[in-house]
């Protein structure tokens, strides 16, 4: 059998959309979805959001590329921002998360390079993670269907269990240059860490010269209530790669670190032929001027809140399937009693799109722009789907 044009490596769905309007989307039959899975937590607007459809359109009629080798004036205003509305004090604009992560991976190294110090080059990482797909960030996990196959991996990584301080604390040594954490894992089962190892890792950190690394590619930008998860937590990493929502569907992604941490990221250390080009940044502004808002910002911690009631009244009707919900504003998780791969499948049939989860989890990640009517059809559909799915589970 001959090969697929488009490389098979996904099991792709017979979910085939064509169009995007608010919180739905539309297949080539006409067919129509409610869309919490947001790309993966990406479609942060939903889609076809007049704000930034107008963005994108105005940047790619005045212009969309021309390197790094010049100024970026559109790429210094969106710094900017990012720098005043964060912890942090210089940005490197990416065209991907993987490539965000690559990049704090990089800047973390460099930092102990630059202070004479090139024998700290380990960082210590967790259980269950998932940073990308790169051959850096596959090898910072210890998920083997992520590794499989792509021997040797990078050196330069240790994996610990996840939201275990003493755990952490042990692995640290001599080569130790600091920890890479998702405060709250995505793919990993929506997993938020505790206070007391986020503030742990932060204390080891600043007592040993080490440095805090985060990866708020999947929680990060509005998605979980504040702007970036870390503010949950009253703890400031020194590294940050954001991305996914930060584009609200254009690909980009950036590293943001404190200038400490970028002391060694000097004139051709790193570099990237369409990082930060000015289409980018349009759709990054765009998004910027709606979700980096107080207002705004409570009303995802409050739809997430009435979701997570709505979810949390319907699990005891249907206990057989689900235990319970966990996570934070609108990154939340059902975990499972039967396999959750098989149920978003399933789901599809009936109108729902989530994501699955390490875990046994089933993701839930709406647009952002969400109404109260959303939840209830979310809701309503789920409970729905639910009730008839006993018969294939009692079957098996």
């Amino acid at each position: 059998m001959a090969i697929t044009p488009l490389m098979p490596v996904y099991p792709r769905s017979p979910v085939r959309p064509v169009r995007g309007e608010g919180v739905y989307l539309y297949g080539e039959q006409g067919e129509q979805y409610l869309d919490f899975a947001s790309g993966i937590a990406v479609n942060l607007l939903g889609h076809g959001h007049p704000h930034l459809t107008k963005a994108i359109q105005e940047q790619a009629a005045t212009l969309i590329h021309v390197s790094n080798l010049y100024g970026s004036p559109q790429g210094e205003a969106f710094a900017q921002r990012l720098v005043d509305l964060t912890f942090a004090d210089t940005v490197f604009f990416t065209n991907s998360g993987a490539e965000a992560v690559e990049c704090a991976i990089k800047t973390a190294r460099r930092y102990h390079h630059a202070k004479g110090q090139p024998e700290k080059h380990t960082l210590i990482t967790f259980s269950n993670a998932f940073h990308g797909r790169t051959m850096a960030t596959i090898s910072a996990t210890n998920q083997e269907k992520l590794r499989d196959g792509f021997a040797p991996l990078l050196p330069g990584f240790k994996v610990v269990e996840f939201d275990n301080l003493e755990a952490a604390k042990a692995a640290m040594d001599e080569h130790t240059a600091g920890f890479l954490v998702e405060p709250i894992q995505g793919e990993g089962g929506i997993r938020p860490a505790s206070q007391a190892f986020i503030k742990g890792l932060r204390e080891l950190c600043d007592e040993n010269d080490l440095m805090l690394v985060f990866d708020e590619v999947q929680c990060g930008v509005a998605r979980t209530g504040k702007l970036y998860a870390y503010e949950h937590y009253g703890v400031e990493p020194d590294i940050l790669a954001s991305a996914k929502g930060i584009g609200g569907g254009f690909p980009m992604g950036a590293c943001l670190a404190t200038e400490k941490a970028a002391a060694g990221m000097v004139i051709g250390t790193h570099g990237s032929t369409y990082g930060g080009n000015p289409l980018a940044m349009a759709a990054g502004q765009a998004v910027f001027d709606i979700v980096a808002d107080d207002a705004f910002l409570d009303n995802v911690t409050r739809m997430g809140e009435r979701l997570r009631g709505a979810l949390e009244q319907m699990i005891p009707n249907d206990d057989h399937l689900f235990e319970g919900v966990r996570g934070l504003g609108l990154m939340l998780g059902i975990k499972m009693k039967t396999d959750s791969r098989a149920f978003v499948t399933y789901l599809r049939e009936h109108g729902l799109l989530t994501v699955a989860a390490g875990d046994n989890v089933l993701r839930v990640l709406p647009p952002l722009v969400i109404e109260e009517a959303h939840v209830t059809e979310f809701v309503e559909k789920l409970s729905e789907a639910a009730r008839q799915y006993e018969m294939p589970q009692a079957a098996a």
